[in-house]
């Protein structure tokens, strides 16, 4: 019987058991987080790696050894490690929301770690985004359709399943050419997530936190509603282009922030941004930011890169 770890790391660490059950991968047991406050945000933005290690590790661990009458540490066979940024063969390439893990061989350190503890399960390193991707995929028993997801928070991931050789950092698509507009993280002119990421947005209003932009937004304030407007049409050109280069079909939205997402009005955007009758077969689609799915989409990952080996 096959069984896996999913760990998701965002704006906070979640993790997960993964078992298989009448021939389906779900999640079992309990979900442990860090930080256990969910209104902290920004906890492991700067930890040194040497600590995010060991703090994966523990949770590893202890989901290994809580878990009752499920096997030992052997009957794991993978673990998934999803996190934000460009990830490739391994590498973590880019990650300007979490800048501490650019360029680390994340599993290979991880796996290190976990060895010295006794866990030899082999570790599989994918985007946040796409491990979203993935668990819808497998929760809908829909592994061979193409799944698009874009998570909103920290920074604007986007995530695809069938995940494919890339960089897919959707979050980047250039949307605007005010060159006034240099709020990415990453440094670059235009990008979605200058206009609808929460440092972004913290660095756009110096004077007010995201939550006080939209409200004051719904309550009529001009400067507010503009924005709010902006944050929506910048979602719609980013599916729009999506949908231009690789087909209708159908769009997931989820993480923190989708508290903000008016689904009418990025619709309407959306329908004057895509005027072929031919792409004009999309759907959209809210999701709960709900932990279990990117834990399975990350174990289910694992699992299936390691069947690749």
């Amino acid at each position: 019987m096959a069984a896996a770890i999913g760990v998701v790391i965002t704006e906070h660490i979640v993790a997960g058991r993964l078992q298989e059950e009448n021939e389906q991968m779900v999640v079992v047991g309990e979900h442990l987080r860090f930080p256990a406050d969910p209104s902290e945000t920004e906890a492991l933005i700067g930890m040194p790696t040497s600590e995010m290690y060991e703090l994966l590790a523990q949770l590893i661990k202890r989901l290994i050894s809580e878990t009752p009458d499920r096997g030992a540490t052997g009957s794991v066979t993978a673990i998934g490690v999803a996190v934000p940024g460009v990830v490739r063969n391994g590498v973590v390439q880019d990650a300007p929301n979490l800048a501490q893990i650019k360029g680390l061989r994340f599993g290979e350190a991880l796996s290190a770690v976990l060895r010295e503890q006794g866990v030899h399960a082999p570790v599989h390193i994918l985007n946040d985004a796409d491990a979203v991707a993935a668990g819808l995929a497998s929760r809908g028993g829909h592994l061979d359709r193409l799944i698009r997801v874009w998570t909103l928070g920290n920074g604007i991931g986007y995530g695809r399943w069938p995940i494919a050789d890339g960089v897919w950092e959707g979050g980047h698509t250039v949307v605007t050419l005010d060159p006034r507009e240099r709020f990415c993280g990453c440094g670059g002119v235009g990008h979605i997530e200058g206009i609808m990421g929460n440092r972004a947005m913290r660095l756009r209003f110096m004077d007010m936190e995201p939550e006080d932009v939209f409200a004051n937004g719904k309550s009529g304030d001009a400067r507010c509603s503009e924005f709010v407007d902006l944050w929506h049409r910048a979602l719609a050109a980013g599916c729009a282009t999506a949908i231009h280069l690789g087909g209708p079909g159908r769009f997931y939205f989820t993480g923190l922030n989708i508290r903000f997402l008016d689904i009418k009005l990025l619709r309407e955007h959306l329908d004057a941004m895509v005027r072929m009758s031919l792409l004009q077969s999309y759907s959209l689609e809210v999701l709960p930011a709900e932990d279990a799915i990117s834990i399975l989409g990350a174990g289910v990952a694992a699992l299936r890169a390691q069947q690749e080996w």
